[in-house]
């Protein structure tokens, strides 16, 4: 469970080449060949790293970076591009990158980055075993099942979950969530703790728009309610 990458890359190769070696890597990966397709991939599943090509058709990078973060999303952002001038590197980490790698590069740089990336904030990981009425949720492994039957979550869904499972009957903000979980201290991307949610939920519960575990606290974000028992 190494986390979800969304790739934007418009050259199919690399496109393709990039994608395998993630895999390989551990990676759950999925790609779009353009600004478009990428916003639309976002807005719809929790991804966990954006790396985007900054000369896109369409939609530039850069475009899609800024639309991301104006949407409240907090995803980290990777720009990997050709354009290595100075004034590129500072527009795209003030529109809100958060690391640019020009190319060429080597693939063990990207890899570190990555890893770089998706390991902030360190969260550390809890020895709990949580039996949650169907579902089974081992801290230490990051591993969840439901009815016997294993529950794929991603990297920051997991992290997600844990924060609250380990804070039950607590109203927990989102701005806190940001901040604990994303590392994020602005209360801008609000929009991106509401679609991890949304997706955990689908995962979880018996019936999502009537959710029992995971119920929102209107006007200020989420309280764990399913009751925990610690094994």
């Amino acid at each position: 469970m190494k986390g979800n990458i969304l790739l934007v890359e418009d050259e199919e190769a690399l496109r393709t080449t990039l994608g395998d070696r993630l895999r390989h890597e551990g990676y759950v990966v999925d790609t779009a060949k353009d600004g478009e397709e990428g916003m639309e991939k976002l807005a719809n599943s929790p991804v966990d790293l954006l790396i985007l090509d900054v000369m896109l058709p369409y939609r530039s990078g850069f475009d899609l970076c800024r639309d991301v973060r104006q949407a409240g999303f907090a995803t980290p952002i990777l720009f990997l591009t050709a354009r290595g001038e100075l004034l590129d590197k500072v527009l795209g980490f003030k529109l809100g990158g958060d690391d640019y790698l020009t190319k060429p590069f080597h693939s063990t740089e990207l890899m570190v980055r990555i890893e770089a990336l998706l390991r902030r904030p360190s969260i550390q990981a809890g020895r709990g075993v949580h039996q949650i009425g169907a579902l089974h949720i081992d801290i230490s492994r990051k591993q969840v099942t439901r009815a016997g039957k294993p529950v794929y979550l991603s990297a920051r869904e997991f992290q997600l979950l844990r924060y609250l499972i380990e804070r039950p009957g607590r109203t927990v903000a989102r701005t806190e969530l940001l901040r604990e979980v994303w590392g994020y201290d602005s209360s801008a991307y609000t929009k991106t703790v509401d679609v991890h949610v949304f997706s955990l939920r689908k995962k979880l519960e018996d019936d999502p728009s009537r959710p029992e575990l995971i119920v929102t606290v209107k006007g200020v974000g989420y309280r764990f309610a399913g009751t925990r028992e610690p094994t």
